[in-house]
């Protein structure tokens, strides 16, 4: 008899739930030495985590599916399916998606980041869930460990 075990928090083969969104580890630390991780966020209308700075790594936004919004340092960046930007380390920054949904590919260098994604994260047990409920101030509290801070509300605008 072949039994699956259930999905568990941070996978690499299973997406979890993040703030709301769909995640899913797609390459993690592990498999590059610690150089970079790869993840992927599937997220609704109105998604925006808050301003918050990686003072560790540099992230690249890879927008497929939809219309996100991001916001680095001072600057805006409207971008659609195929557009890219740069996510410099200790700079604030964050995103609001703005069409009905949107996925994106985010590179993370160095690696390390992702770990505390997952160690947030819910299992997604079924295509069909709900996004799982999640404590913020738990998940604000755990990232200072990762060397990411919070530095202001989510953008609406």
């Amino acid at each position: 008899m072949n039994k699956e075990r259930p999905p568990q928090a941070g996978d690499t083969r299973n997406p979890f739930w993040f703030l709301g969104g769909r995640a899913q580890i797609l390459v993690p630390g592990t498999a590059t030495g610690g150089t970079l991780s790869v993840m992927e966020f599937n997220d609704s209308k109105g998604h925006a985590p808050p301003l918050h700075v990686h003072e560790a790594e540099d992230e690249i936004w890879i927008v497929l599916d939809g219309e996100i919004t991001f916001f680095v340092g001072d600057d805006r960046h409207d971008l659609l399916a195929g557009a890219v930007a740069h996510g410099p380390r200790g700079v604030p920054h964050s995103y609001l998606v703005r069409s009905p949904n949107a996925r994106m590919v985010v590179a993370f260098g160095p690696a390390g980041i992702e770990q505390w994604f997952a160690a947030n994260s819910s299992p997604i047990s079924d295509v069909n869930d709900v996004p799982a409920s999640f404590d913020i101030g738990a998940i604000v509290a755990s990232a200072e460990a990762y060397s990411l801070r919070v530095a202001g509300p989510p953008p609406v605008a």
